[in-house]
């Protein structure tokens, strides 16, 4: 196991990969921004496979999760740098589908209005800062330091 040594170019990239999955979930909370600002989806061109892998394989988002998990953040033979982005990265798309459960329940109650509007926007800026954030830092080959995230994230990684 390596702990905290230094990382390759290649290291960095596949660090940095799985933070496309929390992005690709931070779409449907983006739909407004997209609407008003249509360059905005640019940005987005890289998950175009993970929009076609979602759509073709039924399940596609729990079977990446699992493989994840048990294969990347789980083996030890991987060096540390991977599997704590690749556990920060699936811990952020946990947070999103945890607000995606309250963004429903509180649409059942409030209904389609300005306050959900300006919820679905915070939820999908922040999830747009903590991915860029994270993936800037681990080309860089640095650790990603997210408050109350990482903290969680050392405790599942030794």
């Amino acid at each position: 196991m390596t702990w905290r040594g230094s990382t390759t170019v290649q290291d960095r990239m596949f660090a940095a990969l799985p933070y496309l999955l929390p992005l690709f979930y931070s779409l449907p909370f983006g739909g407004s921004l997209f609407s008003q600002f249509p360059l905005l989806q640019i940005i987005f061109l890289p998950l175009t496979p993970l929009i076609f892998i979602e759509r073709t394989i039924p399940f596609a988002g729990l079977i990446i999760f699992f493989v994840l998990y048990l294969a990347v953040v789980r083996n030890e033979r991987i060096i540390h740098f991977i599997r704590f982005n690749t556990m920060q990265a699936i811990l952020l798309d946990i947070l999103l589908v945890l607000c995606s459960f309250a963004m429903s329940i509180l649409a059942r109650g409030l209904g389609e209005n300005f306050l959900m509007e300006t919820l679905s926007n915070v939820i999908f800026l922040g999830t747009l800062a903590a991915c860029g954030y994270s993936m800037v830092q681990s080309l860089l080959g640095r650790y990603a330091e997210i408050p109350t995230l990482s903290e969680a994230v050392y405790a599942q990684v030794r």
